[in-house]
């Protein structure tokens, strides 16, 4: 998952070990809105924009509604992650999705799903004219490996709900055809959702995310993917947060032991280097360091004016001098060579 960052889209919501993580403040979303570039129409809960709900009414449903795009726009929805699984439905017009780096196509009748754990942005940078709608669920997982809960208002029977989860959980493609059912269930949400007194649709809304939910299960077994059993696996949990240790220097800048490392996987520091050893070849202190030195190597190569000690205490080391031995142990030159010769 994505440590919370100095920018405009997230706020702080719940917190695990040294990252804080986020949900989409949706500023450039309010800022639109105020704007009258976009018309916006939700129910929500936290921190999410639209009309509030008691948390009783729609218990884990974090927000659902749908906005219209309409004409050349100049804003998009930066990367972000969300606490739950949201569904997306683009009804009219198109949209550009990237998720985890890829970038798809949204076309009319496109739906999309995205895990708590996989990044996602909207625009190409801009959003085209079109509406969209979504609804974000939170059924209690942050990482691929937990299990998921459906809300109590969910009154599919046990075995659809567990089919419903095994594919959703077994799959992280984001982006599929939709139905006309599921085009039909959200076409009356958005109704619902448009107007008046919440409180006074409850059990009309509830009624019709029970038949979006049954809607996305057999769409689901139409497409026939079979699940993939490693995408739930605690060895996925490792790969997933290696890699975002990898490309996120302020990640990598927090006081790491190998104890906080395996913690913050869930898992006892043997499982823990045993999946590293497995998928970088290494342990988990030696990639580290790896990936803080060529973070590093890359500062003092592009910051020529950034003082050394800066870049070390930046990278996560205690000192200069031990960033500076554990440099010359890497490079074979010092810290100050390397920048001699590289700017």
């Amino acid at each position: 998952m994505k440590s919370v960052k100095k920018t405009q889209i997230g706020e702080a919501i719940y917190r695990a070990k040294e990252q804080r993580y986020a949900i989409d403040a949706c500023l450039p979303q309010r800022l639109a809105i105020q704007a009258g570039k976009v018309g916006f129409h939700a129910l929500s809960h936290g921190h999410y924009p639209g009309t509030r709900i008691a948390p009783e009414l729609l218990p884990g449903v974090s927000s659902i509604g749908y906005f219209d795009v309409i004409g050349t726009q100049d804003w998009g929805i930066p990367p972000h992650r969300n606490e739950g699984i949201e569904i997306c439905y683009q009804e009219t017009g198109e949209s550009v999705l990237t998720v985890d780096g890829t970038v798809y196509h949204s076309t009319a009748n496109t739906l999309s799903l995205t895990r708590p754990w996989q990044l996602h942005g909207l625009g190409d940078p801009y959003l085209k004219p079109g509406r969209l709608h979504w609804l974000i669920l939170d059924v209690g997982v942050r990482r691929p490996n937990q299990s998921w809960t459906l809300p109590q208002w969910c009154v599919l029977t046990r075995a659809d709900q567990e089919e419903l989860i095994h594919r959703l959980r077994g799959n992280e493609h984001p982006v599929w055809s939709g139905s006309a059912e599921i085009g039909r269930v959200f076409s009356k949400l958005g109704k619902l959702v448009d107007g008046g007194e919440p409180e006074q649709k409850i059990s009309r809304i509830r009624i019709n995310l029970n038949q979006l939910l049954s809607a996305l299960l057999d769409l689901l077994r139409v497409q026939n993917r079979v699940p993939d059993e490693t995408l739930t696996s605690r060895r996925r949990v490792v790969e997933l947060f290696l890699q975002e240790l990898k490309e996120d220097s302020e990640l990598l800048s927090c006081p790491w032991t190998l104890d906080r490392l395996a913690e913050h996987c869930g898992m006892g520091r043997t499982t823990f280097s045993d999946y590293c050893r497995d998928l970088i070849n290494t342990t988990p202190l030696k990639a580290l360091n790896r990936w803080r030195l060529a973070l590093a190597a890359d500062r003092l190569r592009s910051e020529p004016h950034t003082s050394i000690t800066t870049i070390a205490l930046d990278a996560g080391y205690s000192s200069s001098q031990y960033f500076a031995r554990k440099f010359q142990q890497r490079y074979g030159i010092s810290p100050r060579q390397w920048r001699w010769q590289n700017c």
